[in-house]
């Protein structure tokens, strides 16, 4: 497919706008459009991945690829075997998503998606975000399991995108990796960006976005260890990269870098990732509100050869 590549200065007319009301002004697309590309990668400021909610400064490069007019990316109504639904109400329904699940469609991806699954459920879901993105305040990748909510209603949208943004959500993920980090507990404060000759992974880059993982020991092994793992920031595959970055990635995670005959050892064919527990203020009661998701067999299986590994 041809793609169409833009590059522009930031007027000074636009300075402070967001990346997204930039592109629609000065390219004539819809907003929805603009937030489109920017979420799938397509838009760059200044050589960094842009989030359509950045501001631009005047004089900044602003790099646009434009992929050629393809069939919308649609909804498919399908229920999805494996998917839990942990928590429903009127603002909120929080779901166990299973592993090889996407959360919603994107280009390159055929498979089940967990939009897709509540349409087929006939659960009314908020119509804030771009159609294919409808109610859809954070994402898990297709090979990582666990916890996630979705919004039914707009204040819910409004009020939980807020929090995700402003980092008052709470979110814990367990991951097994290689080795034994040293120290046990940490901080990485590194800055993620695509990754400069593979555009379907990510690394550390000096000018990549701001993003923190805080992590802790809680099972030392023979050949790795289970650590609790807390997000300061959300960035795709932010828990694989920092790891990786360690050199202790994530059992499994053949992408960055895991060991494949540990993988076939302990029977995984995706990286040890879950998301096992979610906190956050119930975007209508204000009550503090914690979901939490347990191991998926082929995670538990896992963990026990790596426990019984002498």
């Amino acid at each position: 497919m041809s793609t169409d590549r833009r590059t522009v200065f930031v007027p000074e007319g636009l300075a402070g706008e967001r990346v997204d009301a930039a592109m629609a002004r000065m390219f004539g697309f819809s907003r929805t459009r603009a937030a489109d590309l920017i979420a799938h990668g397509h838009v760059q400021v200044d050589g960094a991945d842009a989030g359509k909610s950045d501001r631009v400064v005047a004089g900044a490069v602003l790099d646009v690829a434009i992929p050629a007019e393809s069939d919308p990316l649609e909804v498919v109504p399908e229920i999805v075997e494996g998917i839990k639904i942990i928590h429903d109400d009127d603002a909120i329904v929080v779901i166990d998503k299973p592993v090889g699940v996407a959360v919603h469609p994107s280009p390159g991806w055929n498979g089940p998606t967990v939009v897709g699954h509540l349409a087929g459920a006939g659960f009314r879901i908020s119509t804030s975000g771009a159609s294919e993105r409808q109610g859809i305040v954070q994402r898990l990748d297709v090979g990582t399991s666990g916890v996630m909510v979705i919004c039914k209603s707009e204040h819910a949208y409004s009020v939980l995108k807020n929090a995700f943004r402003h980092r008052t959500v709470d979110k814990t993920y367990h991951a097994l990796v290689q080795g034994h980090p040293d120290p046990w507990q940490g901080t990485v404060d590194a800055p993620i960006g695509r990754h400069p000759r593979h555009d379907y992974k990510f690394a550390v880059m000096a000018d990549g976005r701001h993003s923190i993982t805080h992590y802790e020991t809680l099972e030392a092994h023979r050949f790795a260890s289970l650590l609790e793992v807390h997000l300061e920031t959300g960035r795709t595959h932010q828990i694989r990269v920092h790891m990786a970055a360690l050199k202790h990635p994530c059992v499994g995670d053949i992408t960055y870098g895991a060991d494949p005959t540990l993988a076939r050892r302990v029977g995984l064919e995706r990286q040890w990732l879950h998301a096992v527990k979610l906190g956050f203020e119930h975007p209508e009661t204000g009550e503090q509100v914690e979901y939490e998701s347990t191991y998926p067999d082929d995670l538990a299986r896992a963990l026990e050869v790596i426990r019984d590994a002498h």
